[in-house]
């Protein structure tokens, strides 16, 4: 996203109390796709990217996981119609605009999040089913805050629902369904744009990685594509994201106008900020040259004209395609391709195990035997499979990590049916114990289930995601009965050894940075009873920090060696006390830092 101009002061008042009447505010939310190998981000503003949510990551479009590659500055609909002697244009998101879609007010104006073949009751949407691994619904209006600048709104309401799927061949792309219904008035020569500020590279504390992408179309596809350019500040990206249109289905195909429009970057160009001019060029039933300097990717690909009557209902699809380079994305393409003319009805993973852990001394042991209320994995049944195998489970796998939720990831286990024509017959087990572990530290685990290969339809085995069902573990003792035997590891603490390196690291960045920061370093406070307080002080006596620890289950503290006023303290001998609040007994320390 480069070189922003619009002002977004006025969307402060979206989260103060202003007159209800006008409708002024809203609920602003956002949910990820993460079942697959993209990471998206949803929002109820129609945008792909963070814009006024609160949304904390760095990153909006990662693939694949774990690799800080980012695809997306912005990308969103646009929709423009003639409405009386008025050119009007409500855009979800743009360069030189507002914001002009919201949600309502209501509290379940949210991101709806619904799995496969389960029922959800959203107010405008009644017994919604989910269709693939992951969907994400939600709904936006221009007309629901009306104080936009030079807004004027075509009184629209737009219901999107997305899927996502955890399983190759499906887990490289994201599809996005659109229902746009006129509220108010008979809109004329409709034409409904997608639009895509594609920054395609590794994500670093900038957005110079996108100065050198490109874009391209493919007419006879209707697919647009943002490629990074090899070399530059970010190297080459693994992956292009790629945008394609499927207009809807109940309009001739000789009769839809389609425009690809791109737009320079690093200042040379910007799509316009008046609706007459953006109608004008999403009308222009031209299609640009592929763009040949790499100085960034921003596109619209537009298509109409429709018309559409108080009540009507315009529905399309937008898919989201990534892949192994532009080879990669096309293939993906004719994947998806395949999925809608199958109408997503495909093979499907079995339910996530019901996973419970129980942390000890130096192990984690896992059970995934359902109890009375799980969904059994065993038994789901599989209504879209061409060779006729209603129950194909076949298996579990056990993962961990040493490092986060996301991964990387490594087997531990897999057992499967015994008897039959599939995996190894090892037979089934629900219990794993993993054994020598270093306590206190974190570690990650996921089980999965997963079916039978669809021979019939040459569709490859289903895997339930293993990142939603990753598991948080740390094992180590219980908390002492009093204070006598706290101490400090590592003492002494040496600025000089990368501790992040260790596996599993002992030091590690929050959120979702890559790179360890000085604010990351620690050490460690043990053995804490239950409710106690540490005090920390220089050997002069000044305090630097107070740690509150209440946790009947977890007998540790992590400190940042940070002071209370924020500032990274220096080498030297540091005392603390820990005081037992249900004894008053006070334990004296000491440790070392040395940077």
């Amino acid at each position: 996203m480069l070189y922003r101009k619009f002002c977004v002061t006025f969307l402060i008042s979206l989260f103060v109390p202003v007159t209800a009447s006008i409708g002024q505010r809203a609920t602003i939310d956002w949910k990820l796709h993460d079942v697959g190998e993209v990471r998206q981000l949803v929002t109820n503003i129609g945008t792909l990217w963070t814009a006024i949510t609160d949304y904390p990551g760095l990153i909006y479009c990662e693939f694949p996981r774990q690799s800080h590659e980012e695809h997306v500055g912005e990308g969103g609909i646009w929709v423009g119609s003639i409405l009386g002697n008025d050119t009007l244009v409500s855009v979800t998101t743009s360069w030189n605009s507002n914001f002009e879609f919201y949600p309502t007010d209501q509290p379940w104006d949210t991101v709806w999040v619904v799995g496969k073949g389960d029922t959800a009751n959203i107010p405008y949407w009644p017994n919604y089913i989910g269709v693939s691994d992951q969907d994400l619904v939600c709904k936006y209006s221009d007309y629901n805050v009306r104080t936009i600048p030079e807004h004027t709104p075509l009184y629209l309401d737009v219901i999107q629902n997305s899927y996502a799927w955890g399983s190759p061949p499906l887990d490289q792309e994201i599809v996005y369904n659109f229902k746009v219904i006129s509220t108010k008035y008979n809109l004329k020569k409709v034409y409904i744009a997608y639009w895509l500020d594609g920054n395609v590279g590794y994500r670093g504390s900038g957005w110079d990685f996108a100065l050198d992408d490109y874009s391209v179309y493919y007419s006879d596809k209707h697919f647009g594509m943002s490629v990074d350019a090899p070399g530059g500040i970010d190297g080459t990206a693994y992956s292009p994201i790629g945008i394609k249109v499927y207009p809807p289905k109940n309009i001739p195909d000789d009769s839809i106008k389609w425009t690809f429009n791109w737009y320079p970057g690093q200042g040379l160009g910007a799509p316009p900020a008046q609706d007459a001019i953006r109608y004008k060029e999403m009308v222009a039933n031209v299609i640009m040259e592929n763009q040949q300097d790499p100085i960034g990717s921003q596109f619209i690909i537009s298509f109409g004209p429709f018309d559409i009557n108080v009540g009507d209902t315009i529905a399309f699809t937008i898919g989201e395609i990534l892949g192994e380079g532009v080879d990669g994305a096309l293939k993906n393409l004719d994947r998806l391709d395949w999925l809608i003319s199958q109408n997503f009805k495909v093979p499907s993973p079995p339910p996530e195990p019901p996973v419970r852990m129980v942390m000890k001394n130096h192990e984690v042991v896992l059970d995934w035997t359902p109890q009375p209320g799980d969904v059994n994995p065993e038994t789901y049944i599989d209504p879209y499979r061409a060779d006729s195998c209603r129950q194909p489970f076949e298996g579990y796998r056990v993962y961990k990590s040493t490092r986060s939720a996301a991964g990387p990831w490594t087997l531990l286990a897999e057992y499967d049916v015994p008897g039959d024509q599939y995996g190894y017959n090892t037979g089934l087990e629900h219990r794993y114990i993993d054994k020598g572990l270093l306590n206190n530290f974190d570690y990650y685990y996921s089980v999965t289930a997963f079916s039978k290969e669809d021979t019939v339809a040459d569709f490859p085995p289903q895997e339930s995601s293993i990142y939603t069902n990753a598991k948080l573990a740390v094992p180590g003792t219980q908390p002492p009965v009093s204070v006598g035997e706290v101490a400090v590891v590592p003492n002494p603490y040496r600025g000089d050894i990368a501790y992040q390196n260790y596996d599993p690291p002992w030091e590690k960045p929050t959120g979702t940075r890559e790179n360890w920061m000085e604010q990351d370093r620690k050490i460690q406070f043990i053995n804490l009873p239950a409710s106690c307080q540490i005090k920390i002080y220089t050997l002069a006596g000044d305090l630097v920090y107070t740690i509150d620890h209440y946790n009947p289950d977890r007998g540790y503290e992590d400190w940042n060696l940070t002071s209370y006023v924020g500032q990274a303290v220096s080498s030297g001998i540091y005392l603390f006390t820990c005081e037992d609040r249900k004894n008053g007994q006070v334990q004296v320390g000491k440790f070392v830092i040395i940077k």
